[in-house]
């Protein structure tokens, strides 16, 4: 790549991050109660992230996205990632196994039918892939997909699928072969919303997020056209959604560091502020190093994301990286906001300061897109590999 590509890379880049950085501060974080109570994000706000451009990060400038590098998308999921994540996970299934998909494995026809809709945000899309008895261990799932002449009928139970009460359409993984074929039996469809046999169940009530729906969707006889299924071919369905891991990984770890220092920011200030013994509790050497202990995890954190994404860009393969990057950011947050709770003592348990919220929200990074068990068990898994194991 020639200097002068990479100045002008850079400057988009900046401008980019820029206007984000400008729109949380002016528009998401003054907006942050309203959604808590209301659990719902404003229209406003929405048709913003729109013209932002934010639901095709992702997506090939040639089907009206952004085409961001790994790299760029990490700096700027930094900075949407300062306000609270309910935010971006309205347009994160977008740019991540909702979509990821369909670039990868998807025939031309699909790609011309989806990723234009989805890149300005008019269609949303839904990854259906746990079920009530198949989570960590999605090879296992039991949602059924039988073919009939040029028609495939899906039965089953899908379970916390992000956005699908707002969905347009929905990414469904279903057995197509024996159940003693494992993954190698499971393919992928994209199932249109308006497809009769399709009920979205109602939203689940979570500890938090509010403001980010999920809930259960049934497809009960829902018949869809062959043409629905993701590459055309049978059987591609769960390598598919392993191929988006290593991306959906590192887009996780860029969204704990964003979330890292917004709550940092809230210790720091309020540490300065509250006075006790006759001066700011900042003053005080325990809780400098609770502040210092946070500062350096998650310098850590992003350290770690900026590396794997410049190295995914560069074609390196970084499945243990990307888990290090999920594992490591996520539980950093964890501790973080824990630590900043007990620097506002009393008061941060109380819903009128923002680290209250942000203490609940923050714990489900631990848990969704591979709990931090998953990622520790692939990185050793990686390891032993590269050791001849």
């Amino acid at each position: 790549m020639s200097q002068d590509h990479e100045a002008h890379g850079s400057e988009t880049l900046e401008q980019l991050t820029s206007a984000v950085r400008r729109f949380v501060r002016e528009e998401l974080l003054p907006a942050e109660q309203q959604v808590e109570e209301e659990d719902e994000i404003p229209e406003r706000i929405i048709d913003q992230l729109k013209a932002l451009g934010l639901f095709g990060m992702t997506i090939p400038e040639e089907y009206g996205g952004l085409g961001l590098s790994m790299y760029e998308e990490a700096n700027v999921v930094f900075e949407i990632g300062y306000a609270s994540p309910v935010f971006r996970s309205y347009f994160g299934t977008s740019n991540g196994v909702g979509t990821l998909g369909i670039i990868i494995d998807g025939t031309a026809e699909q790609r011309r039918r989806y990723l234009p809709r989805i890149a300005t945000g008019d269609l949303v899309t839904s990854f259906c892939l746990t079920e009530p008895d198949a989570g960590s261990d999605a090879a296992s799932l039991t949602t059924r997909a039988v073919r009939d002449g040029d028609h495939y009928v899906i039965t089953g139970t899908k379970r916390f699928t992000t956005n699908s009460p707002q969905a347009g359409i929905f990414t469904v993984y279903a057995r197509t072969g024996r159940r003693e074929d494992g993954p190698g039996g499971i393919s992928a469809f994209l199932v249109e919303r308006e497809t009769p046999g399709i009920t979205v169940g109602p939203r689940h009530r979570k500890m938090g997020f509010r403001g980010a729906h999920t809930a259960d969707v049934v497809f009960e006889n829902c018949r869809v056209p062959a043409s629905a299924l993701l590459g055309g071919r049978e059987g591609i369905g769960f390598k598919n959604a392993m191929k988006s891991l290593d991306h959906a990984r590192i887009h996780m770890g860029a969204v704990a560091v964003g979330l890292s220092q917004r709550i940092i920011d809230e210790g720091v200030r309020y540490a300065m502020e509250r006075r006790q013994f006759g001066k700011p509790i900042a003053d005080f050497q325990l809780m400098q190093g609770m502040l210092a202990d946070c500062a350096t995890e998650a310098f850590a954190a992003r350290a770690m994301v900026e590396k794997a994404a410049r190295d995914k860009d560069a074609g390196i393969r970084i499945t243990k990286e990307s888990a290090c990057c999920k594992y490591f950011a996520t539980e950093a947050l964890g501790r973080i906001a824990d630590r900043v709770v007990q620097i506002h003592g009393g008061y941060g348990y109380l819903k009128e300061y923002a680290i209250e919220r942000l203490y609940r929200d923050c714990r489900l990074l631990r848990i969704y897109e591979g709990t931090s068990q998953i990622q520790q068990l692939i990185i050793a898994r990686e390891m032993l590999k590269e050791a001849g194991a």
